[in-house]
């Protein structure tokens, strides 16, 4: 439970459907994000907010103490993909090792058989026998699938997720019924130990990226500038390039090895194929040969045709049928056909 109205919603919903419910927070916050998070899911108001929707609910609350594992599993990840010249996606990774990887054994110890949250995706236990699949949440605008395409059967397996069938406006209405204090909180976009979405000058004030200077060079090598750190920097950024040019440059790639920023027109970032690793399928412990679907090349892409070739080192050849601009290494490429997620894997350079 984070504190906001979907978690409370989908601790409500279960109730009436006559699980026996608890509510669990993660304490995951580094401690210098709490001054700036009070009231995201890593500050102390959601404990609190949390903690009143129990209260109401008659249900037990407790807040686990996670942010060791959070620091080492999502945090420094983070860190480490920016500087390795990559854009990472934290919530994938957070769902993955905390959601439903501590907090499964969390469940164990309190001999719980499911993990609920309050994502907007379906579950489906019927389509193949012995396996739990992944579809998208029924409300297009809030689906959430992209960000679990990377569970496995155990976790899957374990998942509920009350909220699948329903829209953001179901979930408020919810709330009100219950009179949880939720029912109209704000709900947070940003990354949450990023609230300002400024994840440069987190990675500064965290101590995990300092200051460094190199070049920025167009696809010649002639020098047009200097940066403060690739870092701070990803592929297809338009914005403060730091470069004053007769027409607009963006972030074609970043040279790690030569602490290079490379920028160039926005023609020069359209691709057509690209390769991803870490893959993971759901339907299949041994996916086909080949695969045809619609790929998201991030969360907030509409998706575009392709056929995607498994390979034997858990990698993965995605060929777009359409040409598409800013495919970015360290994103995660999930593939659908129609509503049913069929896995994905992470962006290579």
């Amino acid at each position: 439970m984070s504190g906001g109205v979907d978690s409370s919603s989908a601790a409500a919903l279960l109730q009436q459907q006559g699980f026996e419910v608890i509510g669990i927070t993660l304490k995951l916050w580094p401690q210098d994000c709490v001054s700036r998070a009070e009231d995201k899911c890593c500050g102390p108001q959601a404990v609190a907010d949390a903690r009143a929707v129990c209260h109401k609910l008659d249900i037990p609350y407790y807040l686990f103490d996670e942010a060791a594992e959070f620091q080492r599993m999502v945090i420094r990840y983070f860190a480490d993909e920016y500087k390795a010249g990559r854009t990472p996606n934290p919530c994938v990774m957070c769902n993955q090792h905390l959601k439903f990887g501590s907090l499964i054994q969390r469940a164990d110890d309190l001999k719980a058989t499911y993990i609920a949250t309050g994502h907007f995706a379906r579950l489906d236990r019927e389509t193949i026998a012995g396996r739990t699949l992944l579809r998208r949440g029924h409300d297009s605008r809030k689906d959430q699938s992209y960000f679990l395409f990377s569970l496995g059967q155990h976790q899957l397996s374990r998942a509920l997720f009350p909220l699948g069938e329903m829209t953001k406006a179901d979930t408020r209405e919810v709330a009100r019924h219950c009179n949880l204090k939720t029912a109209d909180k704000e709900e947070s976009m940003e990354i949450c130990f990023v609230p300002d979405n400024d994840y440069g000058g987190f990675l500064q004030k965290a101590g995990l990226a300092k200051k460094h200077q190199g070049e920025i060079v167009d696809t010649a090598g002639r020098v047009l500038g200097q940066h403060d750190g690739i870092e701070f920097y990803t592929i297809g950024q338009r914005k403060g390039i730091g470069v004053s040019a007769p027409r607009p440059l963006y972030v074609l790639d970043l040279d790690v090895e030569n602490n290079r920023v490379i920028v160039g027109d926005p023609e020069q970032l359209d691709r057509t194929e690209f390769s991803i690793q870490n893959c993971n399928w759901i339907p299949w412990d041994n996916p086909p040969e080949e695969i045809t679907g619609t790929v998201k090349i991030r969360y907030n892409h509409a998706g575009t045709p392709a056929t995607v070739r498994p390979m034997p080192d858990g990698t993965a050849h995605v060929k777009l049928h359409e040409t598409q601009r800013a495919i970015t290494p360290g994103q995660a490429c999930v593939l659908y056909q129609d509503d049913l997620v069929v896995g994905g894997g992470w962006i290579r350079r």
